[in-house]
């Protein structure tokens, strides 16, 4: 009979089939983290990482509080599951309206799902419905951008703009189209916060209105685009999209996966951008990463529309069996406690600008070709190898791994995004550790 163990078989990687990653060099060169605190990784060792994404941009509390940590043993010794098909539990009322406290006046409907990826798919799915409910079948059509990620579902790659995640699968849905991106490195490199130019890039959206017609149901972008590079909009290209959205009777979706829950200094994007949207998408820091949760909010209007537009039974006919589960909810419900009672989107705003400068002392840098940022998020690109696209940002993840700093690497970018519980030494350390990483690489 098999006996249990934390780590049964300790010399074997051969079964987990890891995501997103080079699995034939990890596996020969394995990074083991063990435990975390605070600020900080452990490897199996014993070597102290510190964190400088925030695990993948979610644990924004940092890691191993205990808030959270209590509030998920003491659910799973009242109740471990509950189902929410046409049942429910206490916990996800109060952790939907925990989140409806936080989201843009008017956003007062929450659908849960289990991570970001499922609410896009989510997402999709309720503009489509909300189309139909009030009279504009026709309206089947979806436009993401060029270099958004949507997460893996196929909803969510169809709309999402990014070649990698895509060339490997065929077809994805139909009736879809893109807009351009707004990266422009020859006019906005090393920008500070917004960049000055890109807001026409809006404009192509009447193009496709021209192209489509009235059948276009909804548009979904990132505020920031995360894992693409941090793309940050320019100034003016969000309002001109919400204007054109409202002109044409088009639903804007905010995926705010990375921009929620004080990332941007702010409790999501929209607050800080000053566009509220018709839908915003959610997940990783809504329980600080603790159990997989994600979020959609929609306006009370398209709640009203879709459920009170339907036949009498089932209105929507889209969930998942984990949907609202008792354990998440009362990690969300806790970490949405410490953001308020810390304040976490305020520490992040007050820790922007040392941040801002720590990122921008590395322009200047050889083989550093623009630094971006905003919030807690910065974007640091570099020149791509002759012939091997990312393997130099690859070679600087794995060189500041070995001297004690997790950076995320996305093309030929290394993205920082830390606990919002950072200190100024955490940061220095961070920075300082990538430049000295940057210039020991070829």
């Amino acid at each position: 009979m098999n006996q249990f163990s934390p780590v049964s078989r300790p010399n074997n990687l051969d079964a987990f089939w890891m995501p997103f990653t080079d699995n034939r060099y990890y596996k020969s060169h394995p990074r083991l983290l063990a435990r975390a605190e605070g600020m900080n990784y452990y490897t199996a060792d014993g070597m102290e990482v510190l964190d400088g994404t925030a695990g993948l941009w979610c644990c924004n509390a940092g890691h191993g509080r205990r808030e959270i940590t209590e509030a998920i043993q003491k659910q799973a010794a009242v109740m471990d599951f509950a189902p929410t098909f046409q049942l429910g539990h206490p916990l996800a009322f109060e952790a939907a309206a925990r989140v409806a406290d936080m989201t843009p006046d008017g956003m007062d409907r929450v659908f849960f799902t289990n991570s970001g990826s499922e609410s896009a798919d989510t997402a999709l799915k309720i503009a489509l419905a909300y189309q139909k409910a009030r009279g504009q079948a026709q309206r089947v059509r979806l436009v993401g951008r060029e270099r958004g990620y949507h997460g893996v579902g196929f909803g969510g790659m169809s709309v999402g703009g990014i070649g990698g995640n895509r060339k490997q699968f065929g077809a994805m849905l139909p009736y879809v189209d893109h807009l351009p991106h707004t990266h422009n490195l020859a006019k906005n490199a090393f920008t500070r916060g917004l960049p000055q130019h890109g807001a026409e890039l809006a404009d192509a959206l009447e193009g496709l209105v021209t192209l489509h017609g009235d059948t276009i149901a909804a548009v979904m972008v990132e505020p920031m685009a995360g894992s693409t590079g941090v793309l940050v909009p320019p100034v003016g290209y969000l309002q001109r999209l919400r204007d054109l959205c409202d002109k044409h009777g088009i639903l804007l979706i905010f995926d705010e996966v990375i921009t929620g829950f004080g990332r941007v200094g702010t409790n999501f994007g929209a607050e800080r951008f000053g566009v509220t949207p018709d839908i915003i998408t959610m997940a990783k820091g809504l329980t600080n990463a603790a159990v997989p949760m994600g979020g959609v909010a929609v306006k009370n209007d398209i709640y009203e529309t879709v459920v009170h537009g339907s036949p009498d039974g089932i209105e929507l006919f889209h969930g998942y069996t984990y949907s609202g589960h008792p354990l998440a909810s009362a990690a969300a419900i806790a970490t949405l406690d410490l953001h308020r009672s810390e304040d976490l989107p305020g520490r992040a705003k007050a820790m922007e600008g040392y941040f801002e400068d720590a990122a921008h002392s590395l322009k200047g840098t050889d083989k550093v070709i623009d630094v971006r940022n905003i919030g807690l998020v910065a974007g640091i690109e570099l020149t791509p190898r002759a012939g091997k696209p990312g393997a130099r940002a690859m070679e600087v993840f794995r060189t500041c791994f070995d001297n004690g700093v997790l950076t995320r690497v996305t093309g030929d970018i290394i993205a920082i995004s830390p606990p919002l519980i950072a200190e100024k030494q955490h940061i220095d350390r961070i920075f300082g550790t990538i430049a000295e990483a940057v210039k020991a690489v070829d």
